[in-house]
């Protein structure tokens, strides 16, 4: 493993070249993220149609973050293990075709939340009209945020399966048994907020017809639990190895 390159985080680069299916999945995202383009369909043609069409920006950065948080999460996985197998080139297909699904109404769905937040002077781009629409609206993003999930869950497990084969350092076993359950978490709550969605009773007021979406901030905790529980994984094996982390 002496080849191999250390990354900040203490993981050995396994993956150390490119291979055609990354390059593939690479271009599916870049494809996805272009898809997010700020002004879609005319171009605006006045200063009116343009600070409308800039009001989306929040909605587009809120969706290029996401989709980022996903390709990190494949990038990552491919540059620390290094594995190109039949299973997990058939999981990174599988989501390429879900990121492009995704990305479909994702935008619309930041612009609804940060029209709700701002009491309308962000524009929404979806209009709900009745609870249907807003079991559609949350269902339709608790649905891919757990199917992406799952691939990278199961990715990341397929992983820790092979930590022997591998040569894992028992940084590097803590740091992908945090990862697995970082995207275990987000498989979990994203089932809860579908739960949420299903449950909303009729005439539900505005606030908490946000419930399901709210639900998602509770995987700030998650990692912030994830990232005390790996340093202090990173002093338990420093003192035991009789060194300073």
């Amino acid at each position: 493993m002496s080849d191999t390159r250390l990354r900040q985080d203490g993981f050995r680069e396994r993956g150390d070249r490119v291979t055609r299916l990354e390059t593939f999945v690479d271009a599916a995202f870049a494809f996805a993220v272009s898809m997010l383009v700020i002004s879609v369909g005319d171009v605006p043609e006045t200063i009116a149609e343009l600070k409308e069409a800039l009001k989306l920006i929040p909605a587009f950065a809120a969706s290029f973050a996401l989709i980022m948080v996903f390709w990190r999460g494949h990038d990552e996985w491919s540059r620390r293990y290094g594995i190109d197998d039949a299973y997990s080139s058939n999981l990174s297909v599988l989501l390429v075709f879900l990121v492009l699904i995704f990305v479909y109404p994702l935008r619309m769905i930041f612009s609804g939340f940060f029209a709700l937040i701002s009491g309308g002077f962000f524009p929404s781009e979806v209009r709900l009209i009745s609870l249907s629409d807003v079991r559609w609206y949350f269902g339709s993003f608790a649905v891919a945020m757990a199917g992406m999930g799952t691939i990278l869950m199961l990715l990341t497990r397929h992983a820790a399966r092979q930590a022997d084969i591998l040569a894992l350092t028992p940084i590097e076993r803590v740091i992908t048994s945090a990862s697995l359950w970082g995207w275990t978490a987000v498989v979990l709550v994203s089932c809860l907020s579908l739960l949420v969605c299903l449950l909303l009773p009729a005439g539900v007021s505005p606030v908490l017809a946000a419930a399901p979406g709210l639900v998602f901030f509770l995987l700030n905790i998650v990692q912030w639990w994830l990232g005390y529980w790996v340093s202090q994984q990173r002093r338990r094996i420093a003192a035991e190895q009789g060194y300073d982390d």
